[in-house]
């Protein structure tokens, strides 16, 4: 599975419904939408500033993140949503060998 960062803030009625649930009522609707696409959170946390919510996701795929970011914007809770995808420092060492491979000429080279 792959590991997302999910950065995402209220809306004025998203904010309705944090006071009306908690923040464990948010928490446990998250846990239980990613579960139900065959996904993991891993963590969930409220910040200040921007972004309300920052989750730590396992998906078992890019279609299964998409899907449930569609879910949560279907709702109208949220201002904005972002996903990251994160990688591990392996996979980044993956990439590095491959691209030491790669032919690319850079522009004016």
């Amino acid at each position: 599975m792959a590991k997302y960062l999910i950065e995402a803030g209220y809306s004025h009625e998203g904010l309705k419904g944090l006071v009306k649930e908690g923040g464990s009522g948010r928490r446990n609707a998250v846990e239980a939408a990613v579960k139900s696409l065959g996904g993991h959170l891993d963590a969930f946390y409220f910040g200040f500033g921007e972004s309300d919510i920052y989750a730590i996701v396992d998906a078992p795929d890019n279609v299964s993140v998409v899907a449930f970011a569609l879910a949560v914007g279907a709702t109208g809770t949220t201002g904005h949503y972002k996903t990251i995808a994160l990688l591990t420092p392996e996979e980044v060492d993956q990439a590095a060998k491959k691209a030491a491979g790669a032919s690319y000429r850079g522009s004016g080279h």
